[in-house]
Formats: structure tokens, C-alpha cells, sequence
């Protein structure tokens, strides 16, 4: 499974960005999707995710703001980020899981987001 990532960029805070991810590759392989972040000095933190069935989780410092959608036929997994905060900030990484693994089977490139207060 390769995963690529789309979207990012600088936006002030309280504004909008929408990344986006596209699996190719044995993608019915593939349960979850979803994206982490990472910020300089931080661990690498879950965002949101969904299951192929459209189960949602989210991190509770981006729920209310965040909208994770998925589109199995195009195996592409979306957030739409609103009101975004500087605390938002940093590289975003797309990820999928296998059925039946608790880790994170594939990662994507990276995406810098940055928001100016």
C-alpha cells in the first residue's frame, strides 16, 4: 500500500484547510484510515481517524473542528480542518491499518500545516 498526501500550507488561525490521501497498492488490505500529527519536540499524535465502515475517532483537542471523510471507491480519507489554532500546527501525516492490526501499517509523506496567530 503506498500513501499520498495532499494539502497543507500556512493559514491564519480561525481559518480552514483541507488535506487529503489517497491509498494505491493492495488497498483492500486496508481497515483504517486516518491522519497523526507532529509538532517539533512533540510525539506523534493521532487527529482522527475512520474505519471502512465510517467509524470516527477523533483527538479530543480537534473534535467540534475537525471532519474526517472517506471514500472507499476512490480509497481517499479527507479532513476538513476549521477554526484552526497555532497550537494546530504541524507536519500531518496520513496513515492506514490492516484488519486486524492494532499499529499503524503504512504511513504517507508528511504535510507541513502552519497557522499564524
Amino acid at each position: 500500500v503506498q500513501l499520498q498526501a495532499s494539502g497543507g500550507g500556512l493559514v491564519q488561525a480561525g481559518g480552514s484547510l483541507r488535506l487529503s490521501c489517497a491509498a494505491s497498492g493492495t488497498t483492500f488490505t486496508i481497515d483504517d484510515m486516518g491522519w497523526y500529527r507532529q509538532a517539533p519536540g512533540n510525539k506523534r499524535e493521532l487527529v482522527a481517524s475512520i474505519s471502512s465502515g465510517g467509524r470516527t475517532n477523533y483527538a479530543d483537542s480537534v473534535k467540534g473542528r475537525f471532519t474526517i471523510s472517506r471514500d472507499n471507491a476512490k480509497n481517499t480519507v479527507d479532513p476538513q480542518m476549521n477554526t484552526l489554532k497555532p497550537e494546530d500546527t504541524a507536519v500531518y501525516y496520513c496513515a492506514a491499518r490492516r484488519s486486524a492490526s492494532r499499529n499503524v501499517n503504512w504511513w504517507g509523506q508528511g504535510t507541513q500545516v502552519t497557522v499564524s496567530s
